[in-house]
């Protein structure tokens, strides 16, 4: 997925012997170890606690150098396979499991690299292949057995190190109510309904909580509610923004900003339910061509207009996957690190508000993946190139910066011109027209530096509010988290929202000593912080390391000291509830120095 994660690169070698201690009393010879310790400079939290992953690895011998990094140079170190270890997240809902792990197979993430070292039976391609395989399972035993053995695979050759399982923050100013947050990353997740978790089911509108800042109620003051949220660099960039803020890329793009400003056919709602959205209804059916696809007719809403008043129909539906899913576009380093697009068969309107998908297979995360904040959102036809008649292979929305992207085909190549939006953007000084919640209003700048992002309500919305709710939504920059946090005290700021943005022991603190001021919510564990082991490259292609490092790190301790105790120690890839991945692995990935001394530091 092209999608922002913190990560943490870690290259280390190998020589000779050095002596370690756990106290004053105790001293083991280990093999040494020397790590360099790369970091996302932006996450405040990543920050925290590197000494202590420093200081417990010395304990078994690994001495550790760190390097704060750029989200940009740290992604192409970690891409590259350029570290030991990498310290990520999985994606929490809706993209795991089966999303999450079928980006394994694009070069996008640590675990494409990561992977290449596994032994057989289960090397790389073989995992690969399980993966694509589960997919299109029709029953939930099958799934679950399936899952089971991809995960007690990955378990048994330590490939990561669990560390922690992550908890989205929320600190609001008294002076607003209501605020609730939403169901997946970047849209503030929200906490899963557990009976429903294990199930993904299907909810009728009523059925839907409401989410994220479309909920906030103001008691007192200003309308106008100032936020700093979690961004894909942990900090919102004043250099970035939001990006060209267009829904069908990727990165400087903001999640939370493209969430606010687009719609999709349908939406994730508690408890893995899909909702309805531009789609009010939809029925599945077996292909009737002989073929092992489904057929998903969706009944799209009525007399919905854009941001800048262009009208929602079938047409704009295909239109809009017409440029998505244009061939060239559909492989690895385009949309393809998650599996729908290549699973998509072919899509068109059976009448002006009925939009039909085919797919190639009974692929069931479909609907959830229909969901995702990108790559099939909907984008105003006013902002394509060339408007309703804009040719997907010529005039194509990808940004021009992706230049040609040409697919070799039997028939013949096919190429792709990319043309961007109309206006280049938002980064550009263009405009942003979706359907959303929120329209895109101004950015405003102090000579380069990106100061403030405005978004308005749209008050044509089918779920628009009522009451006394927020107008508009100012997205500030701020240079580091204590001004953040000063702002936030001082009633400059009324809201951090997100992960990255305050460190955890700062949370705590206003949780315990301002509580009169700022409330703080946190949502359950939705995703888990992991460190990922490249066993293509020494000496983590050893797995006895790889087990040391998994039991030289003491995580409940920092997550004790560095985070407020505020997340919990993870003992598995994915959180507990992750649909289809609640089986008990053993021997358990936790702390045991012993253990690793036995492993490292050999009498």
């Amino acid at each position: 997925m092209k999608v922002s994660v913190i990560a943490i690169a870690i290259a280390i070698a190998t020589s000779g012997v050095v002596w370690c201690d756990e106290s004053a009393n105790e001293a083991s010879a280990c093999r040494q170890l020397t790590v360099d310790f790369i970091v996302n400079e932006g996450d405040a939290t990543a920050r925290a606690i590197e000494d202590d992953i420093v200081s417990d690895l010395a304990k078994v011998g690994i001495t550790v150098n760190t390097r704060l990094l750029n989200k940009d140079d740290l992604n192409k170190a970690m891409v590259d396979g350029d570290f030991n270890l990498a310290f990520s997240e999985t994606w929490g809902s809706p993209y795991d499991p089966q999303a999450f792990a079928s980006s394994w197979g694009t070069p996008d993430e640590a675990y494409h690299v990561a992977l290449d070292g596994l032994k057989e039976p289960y090397t790389k391609d073989v995992l690969l292949g399980k993966i694509s395989d589960v997919l299109t399972m029709e029953s939930e035993a099958e799934r679950e057995e399936a899952w089971t053995e991809i995960l007690k695979a990955m378990h048994e050759q330590a490939t990561e190190l669990p560390f922690s399982g992550k908890r989205i923050p929320a600190a609001v100013s008294r002076r607003l109510t209501g605020y609730a947050p939403g169901h997946q990353q970047f849209d503030y997740p929200g906490e899963l309904d557990r009976r429903l978790a294990r199930s993904p089911a299907f909810l009728p509108p009523d059925a839907r909580p409401p989410s994220s800042v479309h909920s906030i109620r103001v008691l007192s003051g200003p309308k106008t509610v100032t936020v700093s949220p979690g961004a894909q660099t942990g900090l919102f960039s004043n250099e970035t923004g939001v990006g060209r803020l267009d829904p069908h890329s990727y990165r400087p793009n903001e999640f939370f900003a493209n969430n606010w400003v687009y719609d999709g056919l349908v939406e994730y709602g508690a408890g893995g339910a899909i909702v309805p959205a531009l789609a009010e209804t939809w029925a599945i059916s077996d292909r009737q061509d002989g073929q092992p696809g489904q057929e998903y007719a969706f009944k799209l809403r009525q007399g919905v207009k854009f941001h800048d008043g262009a009208d929602w129909n079938c047409s704009v539906a295909k239109l809009n996957f017409d440029h998505v899913l244009a061939m060239p576009l559909v492989g690895p380093d385009y949309h393809g690190w998650y599996a729908t697009p290549d699973m998509i068969d072919s899509w068109g309107c059976e009448d002006d508000s009925t939009f039909v998908i085919t797919t190639k297979d009974k692929y069931y995360p479909l609907l959830q993946e229909l969901s995702f904040i990108r790559p099939l959102r909907m984008l105003s036809p006013n902002l394509f190139m060339g408007g309703l008649e804009s040719d997907p292979l010529t005039q194509n929305s990808c940004p021009e910066a992706w230049g040609n992207v040409t697919e070799v085909t039997e028939a013949g190549n096919v190429t792709v011109q990319c043309a961007g939006m109309v206006g280049g953007g938002v980064s550009a000084g263009g405009q942003a027209a979706g359907t959303g919640r929120w329209k895109y209003l101004k950015t405003e700048k102090d000579g380069d530096a990106i100061r403030a992002v405005h978004f308005g309500v749209n008050g044509d919305h089918w779920d628009a509010p009522s009451g006394s709710h927020a107008e508009e939504i100012v997205v500030v920059a701020y240079p580091d988290d204590a001004s953040v946090k000063s702002a936030l005290l001082s009633g400059e700021l009324d809201a951090v929202l997100g992960s990255g943005v305050l460190t955890e022991a700062d949370i705590d603190d206003i949780r315990m000593n301002h509580g009169d001021d700022v409330h703080v919510s946190m949502t359950e564990p939705i995703q888990n912080r992991i460190i990922v082991m490249n066993t293509g490259r020494a000496p983590t292609d050893d797995l006895t390391t790889r087990k040391v490092i998994i039991h030289g790190v003491d995580k409940a301790n920092i997550i004790k000291k560095e985070l407020a105790g505020l997340d919990e120690p993870a003992m598995s890839l994915f959180p507990k509830d992750t649909p289809y991945t609640g089986a008990h692995l053993t021997p358990m990935p936790d702390y045991d120095i012993e253990k690793a001394r036995l492993l490292n530091c050999p009498v």
